[in-house]
């Protein structure tokens, strides 16, 4: 495997630590890149099979704009209009809650839930291979090592 300054074709980076957040910043992009390209056939973006994968969590309860919000990868201010994206497409319904009419309740289609049944399977596998060059206990480590970074 190229090191980062082989793939970003620069000198040596001599402090570890500017080393390993550049690594990560580049890894992300990397990392969201090819997720992108999984979910690409399916006609969802990451965030939008993030929140259809949090509501399936939910096991048919509802959720509101902002506890989806808050439980997101990529925490964005525009979860309305992605939730509208997904109301288009049908994997989503939206119910005014009746004791707050000011809040607005989110659920889970059959057809999201039917959507993530088919999509599953090829994000698992497309992500194993993703990671193919860490073994086991190197994932730990890195998992680990970037609680410990974002840790506040």
């Amino acid at each position: 495997m190229p090191k980062i300054e082989e793939v970003l074709k620069t000198k040596p980076i001599k402090d570890p630590h500017d080393r390993a957040l550049i690594n990560i910043m580049y890894t992300g992009v990397w990392l969201q890149n090819n997720v992108t390209q999984i979910l690409k056939p399916y006609g969802v973006t990451e965030p939008q099979y993030n929140v259809l994968r949090i509501l399936r969590g939910q096991q048919g309860n509802a959720m509101n704009l902002y506890e989806i919000q808050d439980r997101m990868i990529q925490r964005m201010s525009n979860v309305s209009r992605l939730i509208d994206k997904l109301l288009l497409k049908q994997y989503v319904v939206r119910a005014e809650c009746p004791g707050n009419r000011r809040r607005v309740d989110i659920s889970i289609t059959q057809k999201g839930l039917d959507l993530l049944e088919e999509i599953t399977p090829t994000f698992e596998r497309e992500f194993k291979n993703l990671a193919a060059n860490l073994k086991k206990e190197q994932a730990k480590m890195l998992g680990d090592l970037l609680d410990e970074l974002h840790n506040d």
